[in-house]
């Protein structure tokens, strides 16, 4: 039989998803599962976003542009010019999810064995695109016994080699929620510079920000032609299955480079262009009841988890993650106790395993990532499932 491809079987698995298939069998012999695992929001879609696709009258689904409908992207800027960052419709290229902008990224200012530094713990999908585009991870990392913030200076340029092209932050972070700040984003301008880095910044969550203000790396002063900022309508929008994003530089070289990809790729899905479009004419302050749904329910998750004996969680500043240590000895082995052998009330729990968000073997065995995308009532019943069940384990540890 003919052998799959070094890089198939380095393709790690999504720590996130991994463990479906034992929620799945929960499920089926009646339990409810809390999903805490899946950043998937239970938001309603604006009703004026699924409008504008359902009234749609178009008689031939055609292929777009490469770089996604000019309304699109012109409306897009109008979007951007609300957040302070200046761009024009042809800095903008519309890709299918934050997923694409993110590859066509690496692809495009990257060749083969470059490195790219990425703070730890990260989304656990960088794994997979650096892997695709045949690049080499080099985590610096940050800690929970320092709330996940930017690591030293120092840890930076001592891992800066001639392979080194770039720094990819993701900011509020997936998994931690964690929020640059303003000092934080400069010492990575500065440090880009120093070494003629280009800086990645995914910023799915920026509108989830709650104890400062978002800082864009698009705002950042004499780093125009360094940054590529990595969007999606995915989070921001509870329309994860829109797969919509975009990858907008000032760079024209990138852009260049990127629209090649984005040319062998073809074009961007239709109706969620439509829908994206749509979504710029929301109400300005459509974000303040939902950013304030998530504090909420952000305040009562932290809040019971350090409740817990045992149990630490650093507040988050933004997004809808946090990432916990807990008293076990191994979170994938208790993830999967959870759905496997454990009910209360007929009730269990579904979390992420943070080890897989490390690119360091052996970090992140006691930790789990939180994705506080359920109601505030449904977050109370996971965490005494999560209580009753920790004190269960520990006494068969």
């Amino acid at each position: 039989m003919p052998k799959i491809s070094h890089r198939g079987e380095m393709m790690p698995p999504s720590p996130i998803r991994k463990l479906v298939p034992y929620a799945e069998q929960a499920k089926a012999k009646g339990i409810t599962v809390y999903h805490l695992n899946i950043g998937q929001p239970d938001i309603v879609t604006p009703k004026l976003i699924m409008d504008a696709v359902k009234n749609t009258d178009i008689k031939i689904l055609e292929y777009s542009h490469s770089a996604g409908f000019e309304s699109y992207r012109q409306k897009l800027t109008e979007y951007y010019q609300r957040l302070n960052i200046h761009v024009t419709k042809d800095e903008i290229i519309v890709t299918t999810g934050g997923s694409e902008a993110i590859q066509f990224s690496m692809m495009a200012c990257l060749d083969p064995n470059d490195e790219i530094i990425i703070p730890e713990p990260f989304y656990a999908n960088y794994n997979g695109f650096a892997i695709a585009s045949q690049i080499k991870i080099v985590p610096i990392t940050s800690s929970i016994e320092s709330n996940f913030k930017l690591p030293p200076i120092s840890d930076f340029e001592k891992n800066i080699t001639p392979k080194t092209k770039a720094i990819l932050i993701c900011n509020p972070n997936n998994p931690t929620g964690y929020l640059y700040s303003k000092e934080e984003m400069e010492t990575l301008r500065d440090i880009c510079l120093k070494h003629n880095l280009y800086l990645f910044s995914d910023e799915a969550y920026k509108e989830f920000c709650y104890d400062q203000p978002h800082i864009s790396a698009m705002h950042l002063e004499g780093l125009e032609n360094h940054v590529i900022l990595m969007d999606t309508i995915s989070k921001r929008y509870s329309a994860c299955g829109g797969r919509i994003g975009a990858l907008v530089t000032k760079n024209k070289e990138v852009l260049t480079a990127a629209m090649k990809f984005a040319q062998a790729r073809l074009s961007p899905p239709t109706f969620a262009q439509i829908a994206g479009e749509a979504a710029v004419d929301l109400p300005l302050n459509y974000f303040d009841e939902v950013k304030a749904e998530y504090q909420k329910r952000r305040d009562v998750l932290i809040k019971r988890l350090n409740a817990i004996p045992g149990v630490i969680c650093p507040n988050p500043g933004g997004a809808f993650y946090a990432i916990a240590k807990l008293p076990i000895d191994d979170a994938d082995k208790f993830c999967q106790w959870l759905l496997e052998s454990f009910s209360y009330k007929n009730q269990t729990i579904m979390m992420a395993p943070a080890a897989g968000f490390y690119a360091t073997q052996g970090l992140g065995k006691q930790e789990v990532r939180f994705a506080y995308v359920l109601n505030v009532e449904d977050i109370n019943h996971a965490m005494d499932c999560l209580e009753v069940a920790l004190s269960q384990y520990q006494s068969i540890l």
